[in-house]
Parts: C-alpha cells; sequence; structure tokens
C-alpha cells in the first residue's frame, strides 16, 4: 500500500509548484503527493503541465488522472485527512491513497451546515460529510460515465468506474482523458451515492494517510512554518485577564541582541527579532505597565460564589413533560445534590501560533486554526485589506480541543508582519497559552428526584447554571429567551422513563471568557446526571446497571450500549479489591457507556480498567473511531483527575504543565473499546467519550467508599493519584 501523502508546504524548491497550485485553487497552499504518484518536482518538469478541472468546491481532476480532494475540516488529529478522502474515493471508484489532499480556503462552499460557520468542531467532520462528499464523488463518477458513454454511444447504466477508468465491455478511458468533457456536460439530474452493501472501502480499517509524514517530521504544522527572511515574535500578554497596556519602556529589550523593534499590538506588546528565543528574551526585558480591567479583583471564590447565588433563579425551558410540581408535591421520598464543575485549559500540545507574510496579492496567513472565516476575518481587521487579498492557509493542527475556535493569536502575527514588511511568526509560550485561554465554562447543577409509594421514580428535575459560550462566540446566533444549545448538552435528551421532568438553564456570566472544550457541556451535564442516577439508584436500593435499565424501556440503543459495556466488563464481578463504576450517554448522534473499574489503597486512587461500548452508527474507519474512543478517554481521565483553572485576582494561577498536568503512562488505565454494528447514519466520535470518565470513576469510588464526589477534579476531594 502506498504511504501517506507529505506536505510541502514551506519547502523553497517547490514554491513555484505552490504558486501554480494556488492559482487553480483559488488560493490554495497545501500541496501534497502521495508516493506512487508523481511528484511536484516531476510535474514541474514536463512541458506541458496538465490541466486540473475543478468538478466541484471539493474535488480536482487533472488531465494527467490525478485527484485532489480540497478538504474541508482542519486535521487536528481526529482522522479527516483520511476519513474525508476515503469517502470521496468510494464514490469515484479509486484507492483513497492515490488522492491528494489539499486544505479548502475559506469560502462559503466550505460551511458546515451542522454548525452554521466554517468550523471544525462539535464532532461533525463525517456526520456533516457523509451525504455531501459521497455526492461530491457520485456526481463527478456521473459526469465522467456520461462523457465515456457519448463517447462509445453506449448506454451509461452499462459502464462502470474502476481504478480511475470508465469501462464498457471492453473499452476503458481514463479520468484524465475524460474529464474535460465531463466538465462541459451540464449538472446530472439524477445522481446515486452507493448503499453501505456496495461499500470496498467505507468501513473498513485503513491506515491514516497522515501518519508516516508525522512519524518522520514531514507534516507541517503551524509551529512548523518557515519563510524565507522570516523573523519571530513573542508577544507580551496582560498578566490579568482583561487588563491592557498603560505604558511601556522597551529600551532595555532593544538593546539585547537580534531585536527588531518593539510593537504595541492590539493584544499586548510584541518584541520582533530574528530568532524566536531573542524576541521571548527581549519580551521578558520589557517594562510594561498594565491598567487593570473588570477582572482585577475575580476569583474562584467569587466565581462559585456568583454561580451559587444565580442558582436560586429560573433559568429557561429546556424541556417539561408532566407535572413536577405535583409530583414533587405528592412524593415525599426526594433525594438532592448539587454538583460543582471547575474551569477547565485547553492545554493543546501546540501552543498558539501564527505566521503572516504580505505579498503583492495581499496578506497571507499560515495557522493552526478550526475556523478559516474567522481567520480570514480577524486578518482582514489587523491588516485593513478586503476578504480578496486575506488568503488562510491552514496546517495541521497541534491539537485543537476548541481552542483553535478562537482566532485571539491572528491579528498580533497580522499587526507585526505588517509592521516589519516581513514575514513574522508569532509563538506563544506554554504559559501564554495556560494563562489567556478561552476556559470551559465552570457550572453549578442542581437536581433533585422524588419516588412514588411504589418506589418508582416519578420526578426529577435538572436545574443547570453556566455560562455561555455561544453568546461570546456568536453574538445572535442564539435567539432570545432560548436556551444555548451548547449549554445542555447530555441534559435535554435525559433518556430515563419518568412521568414529571423539568430540565431549565440558567446563564450565569462569571467575569470572564469562556470557549468550546473537548465535548463541551456533555462533560459538564453527563457528570451531573449520570452521578446523580447512582444516587437515585443507592435511594431505590437497585444496583446500578439494573436501576438505568428499568428505565430505559422505551430506548433501545441506550440500553443496547448498556448491556454491551456492563457485559465486557463483567458488570458486578470485578476482581477482589476492585470497585466499578457506569456512566451512560448519547451525543453527536452518539450512543456509549462506560464502565470504570479502581481500587484504593488507603486514598491513594488507581484507575485500572475504563470498558466502553459504542454505536455510532455506520462507520467511515473504524481504526480511527477506537482511537479516537481511546484519546477521548484519556484526555477525559486528565481531566476528572486533575485539572482546574484557578485565578486569583485577576491571574491564572495555573502557567505549565508542572501545575496543569497531564495524565502519565504509569497511571493511564487498560482501556477497551467495543464498537456495536449500526446502519444508522454515522455519529460524531471526536468527543463523546471523554464526557463518561468522571462519572463512571467517580461512581466507582462512591462504590468502594460510600462517599459522594460531586465537585472535581477528583485530586482535590482527598485522594492521591
Amino acid at each position: 500500500m502506498a504511504t501517506s501523502p507529505r506536505s510541502v508546504i514551506g519547502d523553497l524548491s517547490r514554491r513555484g509548484f505552490m504558486k501554480s497550485t494556488a492559482a487553480v485553487a483559488g488560493g490554495l497552499v497545501i500541496a501534497c503527493y502521495l508516493p506512487g504518484c508523481s511528484k511536484p518536482e516531476e510535474v514541474a518538469k514536463q512541458s506541458g503541465p496538465p490541466k486540473m478541472i475543478k468538478a466541484n468546491a471539493w474535488l480536482q481532476i487533472g488531465t494527467d488522472g490525478s485527484i485532489t480532494m480540497f478538504c474541508d475540516k482542519s486535521e487536528m488529529g481526529q482522522g479527516v485527512y483520511t476519513a474525508l478522502p476515503t469517502l470521496l474515493a468510494e464514490e469515484l471508484g479509486v484507492d483513497p491513497t492515490t488522492i491528494k489532499v489539499e486544505f479548502a480556503p475559506p469560502g462559503n462552499e466550505y460551511v458546515n451546515k451542522l454548525l452554521g460557520a466554517q468550523a471544525t468542531g462539535g464532532s461533525t467532520s463525517v456526520r456533516e460529510a457523509w451525504d455531501k462528499i459521497r455526492m461530491a464523488g457520485a456526481e463527478a463518477r456521473t459526469r465522467l460515465i456520461a462523457a465515456a458513454a457519448k463517447e462509445w454511444k453506449a448506454p451509461p447504466q452499462s459502464c462502470s468506474v474502476e481504478d480511475g477508468y470508465v469501462l464498457f465491455t471492453n473499452r476503458r478511458l481514463s479520468f484524465g482523458e475524460l474529464v474535460e468533457a465531463a466538465a462541459a456536460l451540464p449538472p446530472p439530474e439524477h445522481v446515486q451515492v452507493k448503499g453501505h452493501n456496495e461499500f470496498k472501502y467505507v468501513g473498513k480499517v485503513l491506515p491514516r494517510f497522515d501518519t508516516p509524514s508525522k512519524v518522520d517530521g514531514s507534516a507541517q504544522y503551524g509551529i512548523d512554518m518557515r519563510l524565507p527572511g522570516m523573523l519571530y515574535a513573542a508577544l507580551a500578554q496582560p498578566p490579568e485577564l482583561g487588563a491592557s497596556v498603560k505604558s511601556f519602556n522597551a529600551d532595555k529589550a532593544k538593546a539585547l541582541p537580534g531585536v527588531r523593534d518593539v510593537l504595541q499590538t492590539s493584544s499586548g506588546v510584541a518584541v520582533v527579532a530574528d530568532t524566536w528565543w531573542q524576541a521571548k528574551t527581549a519580551r521578558d526585558a520589557l517594562d510594561i505597565q498594565w491598567a487593570a480591567g473588570p477582572a482585577a479583583k475575580l476569583t474562584n471564590a467569587s466565581i462559585y460564589a456568583g454561580l451559587k447565588t444565580a442558582s436560586g433563579g429560573q433559568g429557561l425551558d429546556v424541556r417539561k413533560e408532566g407535572d413536577v410540581a405535583a409530583g414533587w408535591k405528592e412524593n415525599t421520598r426526594h433525594v438532592e445534590a448539587t454538583y460543582e464543575l471547575p474551569l477547565l485549559a485547553h492545554a493543546t500540545l501546540e501552543p498558539q501560533n501564527c505566521t503572516v507574510e504580505f505579498r503583492d496579492d495581499g496578506c497571507h496567513v499560515y495557522a493552526p486554526t478550526q475556523v478559516q472565516q474567522m481567520a480570514q476575518s480577524a486578518a482582514m481587521k489587523a491588516s485593513g485589506l478586503p476578504a480578496e487579498k486575506v488568503f488562510v492557509h491552514t496546517t495541521f493542527l497541534g491539537g485543537g480541543f476548541g481552542r483553535r475556535l478562537d482566532v485571539d493569536f491572528v491579528p498580533a502575527a497580522v499587526e507585526c508582519a505588517k509592521a516589519m514588511n516581513k514575514p513574522v511568526k508569532l509563538l506563544w509560550t506554554r504559559e501564554d497559552d495556560t494563562t489567556h485561554d478561552k476556559y470551559r465554562p465552570p457550572a453549578r447543577n442542581t437536581l433533585s428526584g422524588a419516588f412514588d409509594g411504589n418506589g418508582k421514580l416519578n420526578t426529577v428535575k435538572v436545574h443547570l447554571v453556566a455560562p455561555s459560550i455561544t453568546s461570546r462566540w456568536a453574538p445572535g446566533a442564539v435567539p432570545q429567551g432560548t436556551p444555548d444549545p451548547f449549554a445542555i448538552e447530555a441534559a435535554h435528551n435525559f433518556p430515563y422513563d419518568v412521568p414529571n421532568l423539568h430540565i431549565d438553564y440558567l446563564q450565569h456570566e462569571v467575569g470572564l471568557e469562556v470557549g468550546y472544550w473537548r465535548s463541551v457541556s456533555h462533560a459538564l451535564n453527563c457528570f451531573t446526571v449520570e452521578s446523580f442516577m447512582d444516587e437515585l439508584a443507592a435511594e431505590a436500593k437497585m444496583d446500578p446497571v439494573e436501576f438505568r435499565r428499568s428505565l430505559l424501556g422505551k430506548q433501545p440503543r441506550w440500553l443496547s450500549v448498556l448491556d454491551a459495556a456492563a457485559h465486557k466488563a463483567n458488570w458486578g464481578q470485578p476482581p477482589a479489591g476492585r470497585y466499578q463504576g457506569v456512566a451512560l450517554m448519547s451525543g453527536y448522534d452518539t450512543y456509549l457507556a462506560q464502565v470504570a473499574e479502581i481500587s484504593l489503597d488507603g486514598d491513594k486512587l488507581k484507575v485500572h480498567r475504563i470498558v466502553c461500548a459504542i454505536d455510532c452508527g455506520q462507520m467511515v474507519n473504524p481504526g480511527i473511531v477506537q482511537a479516537q474512543a481511546e484519546g477521548g478517554i484519556i484526555f477525559g481521565l486528565t481531566a476528572a483527575l486533575f485539572s482546574e483553572i484557578n485565578v486569583v485576582n485577576g491571574k491564572v494561577q495555573e502557567t505549565n504543565f508542572d501545575k496543569y498536568r497531564l495524565l502519565r503512562i504509569n497511571e493511564a488505565p487498560s482501556i477497551e473499546i467495543h464498537l456495536l454494528n449500526s446502519d444508522e447514519k454515522p455519529g460524531g466520535m471526536g468527543e463523546p467519550t471523554v464526557a463518561l470518565v468522571a462519572p463512571a470513576v467517580c461512581n466507582a469510588i462512591y462504590a468502594a467508599t460510600g462517599k459522594r464526589l460531586r465537585k472535581l477534579p477528583i485530586a482535590k476531594q482527598g485522594f492521591l493519584i
């Protein structure tokens, strides 16, 4: 099998190829080749370069038979660089490894219809591409067949495609020979995608196309960008959230080696130098006076006190079924609990960065971004140029997790490059990143339940209190009087059968900017709901799995994953000295159940095993699904055990991984992923497993100790890890 596409961005010997590609593809700059296909250098030597015909926004076919896909999703480890070309290849009838991949530029045609913006997030990549990309491939296939049939005067239904050729009896024509004629045909009236029983590649475990390039270092991340004559910038940002520059003295910094200039930007003071270390060293020598902002007195204590006060109010209705007030009054056997969730940082391993170059045709931005049009808009504002003169070139992302749905790292890079009239790479330090994040919102959620005289769960109330991310990220996107849909996830779809149910959400802002964090409010609300379900099971004196089963008779997919996880985990019969906890959730059109297995040696906690059963509908690549599930569990376990952002007088206390630490290899549990076969539409897999870890582990801790954990992280609740 051919190995991975190799990115050629930044390779100076290939700049001519990049420019020609940009001219054809409207500014696309990440040109890739596959071993076994024509390399850019080889193409450049040809006397007559092949024409590239754009079949649609996602597909381009050359007269030499080469196929290029414009991937409209950012690759940040979730596998779109493999999954999306596989969808296209399936419909074209070609080997997926023969498709070149380029990241798409900003453009309305690439708007993610599930998010309403050109954005990679919300575990939408495959869900949103499933019909769209297959239809793009099927449309091209239909046109190519029509062109061949016309040439042969043959019935199109008797023609087929295989390995880049259209076939009819003993005749065949290559895609390259047909592409010009196909492009001249009118759009086909009827386009039929393949049924799942016809799939040759979709549903198979194919090696990821980007793995070899990531292993040998040829894959280009934003942090890898190199341009001729490039300078480097380090940015001094306010030590307190929301502060601004009052004055600064640059004399000492300017006297240091390599320093080219010191510039005040819209977000702080930048030092531009010949190397990044020179820029960072000089930045640290700046004498800056900061003007305090509105968060100057903000502390964790005031944040949670504000949430507590707000929780006394009534929120916007999310769901209202039956008569909760009557159910509560009539049934006097009550359970109530309040759960608090902390602020969290994204902690992407690649810190925020952006490289900018001004050329004759405009401003070129090279960035690891999840939002190409938003990055373009930020660069337009900083540069003063119109959209047609601002080009965004997406690189690979060294982690996204929602952090790169924000573009706060773009403007200063543009401002520096504009002032210096040279390419500039702006790179944040780890400390910059941790202390100036758009943090996951904190939350205070109160749940209550009532049992009837027969011991049946009769009434449940769910009261969610947290900031709204969407009100900042997309002002006006949520209609007034409507709850932010990204604040009520894993609560609004409460699956358990109770006669009386009321879920409401009260938006309470906490004085700092919050952002979308991997699994967003699923992590907040799954912890809340599934912890409370265990509390209700204890009140009912029922096994936690059996209690859930008794309430899921109308929810076959929920019940199926619960049964599978319980069976695979050998629920109720853990090894001696170990204890189990369970959690259940549906999110991103995916259904999951997790069982955590733990032990305690005094107050030292060890998570030994996590078993996860998943029904995510049809899968493009089960290997990628499994990898995403495993990665999400590790991400969720890190957060559950250790993670918390603390603010003191407006200043974030956590700075690097010594204070905001990650799970270590020796702390990682055995992870078992069980994927259920399904013919349902695809569900998302980048995020959902994150959310179940905390409630599953905390429910296991209760099984071991009888102690309920209603706050996170676990390490702050009297346990050693």
